[in-house]
């Protein structure tokens, strides 16, 4: 049953078949952020993005200032890497405090208590389209919903490709994550700043909001504020629209067809289908930029989890390990499992070394009451993970193809479309690990010559 919708609110013009509705947990709903004090050193990776990594551009025993640029690249699918304390150069040495575990460079800045702003930052003049990317770029922004994809190189779409809509993704389905949420009820001004320019310099008709029906006050809020200033022409483009609260409604191909009801084919982006998605948090650290010529330095983070003693949301600056993290928030007992991101497409950390980085927006401290690892028995075709793949794909039929090597009946089986939800795992009575195996059969796809 649907909840009563605050008047101004569109409903969704597309519904997703499967999905699943995993306990929400939001515990930290509209909780007050509690900002975590400057740790001593950060470690901050020098690629926290997809594409390519970036190179230090400062040494042992500089001093630098926040906001400074340590690290880039001259690569279009990038994005640079900022001080987010003040202080000294430690060392830059090799590591692997990435969420995918890789091994890249780290810059260790040692600090000097002060959080000194680089005196070299400034407000972006902006008087074109082009002028608007190199300021995104220069923000350090990338996509804050988890993926991490370089937001200015998103922006940036190939010649002849015209985008007339804007999804912007405020489903937050994920159980237990509330920073975008936060967002929505608390950092409107700055996040419809980010929206607005992004409609204005991108020559972009019109903006969709998509919202589950859980977060009822973010819509309240989100409508107040468009209706407040009439004389704000962009305004009138700018719609909410709600749909039912339901993983994995803010997939991106999933948001799109609920909002829009244009499919994505496989092997196609957004804006071949005239779409350009992004998401709360990323369109407000762009307003924030836009404003204060201030680069993303923090990120509001979920913590939580039943190891955690009290749920909450906090204010970090990334490179910040795990484990001081956690100390900060403190813990009832030593978890056996912390995941960063949310339980359904979160990364398991082998670490609490490990530090945040820019796309990182929970940290689940988990003990075994929380989870289980059941051994993977036989399929018993019950056909579970085929009803709730909201793809429309056959996870065990891929699987088995996989396992044995038929590679043209995995592709035929339209494998590159999984969006790696983890809804087959989560309704598999066998316990089959089947997101592995569709991740596993995509990686030799792409092996193979066949779609990115």
């Amino acid at each position: 049953m649907r909840v009563k919708l605050p008047d101004g609110v569109k409903d969704q013009v597309a519904h997703i078949k499967g999905g699943i509705h995993p306990d929400y947990n939001k515990n930290t709903h509209n909780s007050e952020p509690v900002t975590m004090p400057s740790p001593k050193t950060v470690r901050l990776p020098v690629s926290m993005h997809i594409g390519t990594a970036c190179e230090p551009i400062v040494k042992v025993r500089d001093k630098v200032g926040l906001g400074q640029v340590i690290a880039d690249s001259t690569s279009r699918i990038s994005s640079p890497i900022h001080a987010t304390v003040s202080g000294t150069v430690k060392s830059i040495r090799e590591g692997d405090v990435t969420s995918s575990g890789s091994k890249v460079q780290i810059i260790e800045i040692e600090s000097d208590g002060e959080m000194r702003p680089y005196e070299g930052l400034k407000v972006s003049e902006i008087r074109s389209k082009e002028d608007f990317i190199k300021a995104v770029r220069d923000s350090g922004v990338v996509g804050l919903g988890g993926a991490g994809f370089p937001t200015s190189a998103k922006l940036d779409t190939p010649p002849g490709i015209t985008i007339d809509t804007l999804v912007v993704n405020g489903a937050e389905c994920e159980p237990y994550i509330t920073v975008d949420d936060y967002a929505m009820n608390n950092d409107i001004e700055p996040f419809f700043i980010g929206l607005t320019n992004t409609m204005k310099w991108l020559n972009i008709d019109r903006a969709i909001i998509g919202i589950e029906d859980n977060k009822v006050e973010a819509m309240e809020n989100l409508l107040s504020y468009i209706k407040k200033d009439p004389a704000l022409d962009i305004n009138k483009n700018i719609d909410v629209v709600s749909f039912k609260a339901q993983y994995p409604q803010g997939a991106e191909k999933i948001i799109i067809y609920q909002t829009t009801g244009r499919k994505v084919p496989v092997g196609k982006l957004p804006h071949d289908v005239g779409v350009l998605v992004l998401n709360v948090n990323t369109l407000l650290e762009i307003g924030i930029f836009i404003s204060t010529g201030m680069p993303l330095l923090t990120r509001l983070i979920t913590v939580d989890g039943s190891a955690v003693r009290t749920p909450m949301n906090v204010l970090v600056p990334i490179g910040t390990s795990i484990a001081e993290v956690l100390d900060f928030v403190g813990l009832r007992e030593n978890p056996s499992l912390v995941i960063m991101g949310g339980p359904m497409m979160g990364v398991a950390v082998s670490s609490l070394d490990k530090t945040i980085i820019k796309q990182n927006n929970a940290l689940l401290a988990l003990t075994q009451k929380d989870y289980s690892l059941a051994d993977e028995s036989e399929c018993i075709r019950c056909a579970h993970c085929i009803d709730h793949c909201p793809m429309h794909l056959q996870p065990t039929s891929i699987m088995k193809a996989l396992k044995k090597d038929e590679m043209d009946k995995v592709m035929d089986l339209q494998v590159m479309a999984c969006i790696e939800c983890g809804c087959c795992d989560y309704v598999c009575p066998a316990k089959i690990p089947l997101v592995h195996y569709m991740r596993s059969a995509k990686t030799k796809v792409r092996e193979l010559g066949g779609h990115k």
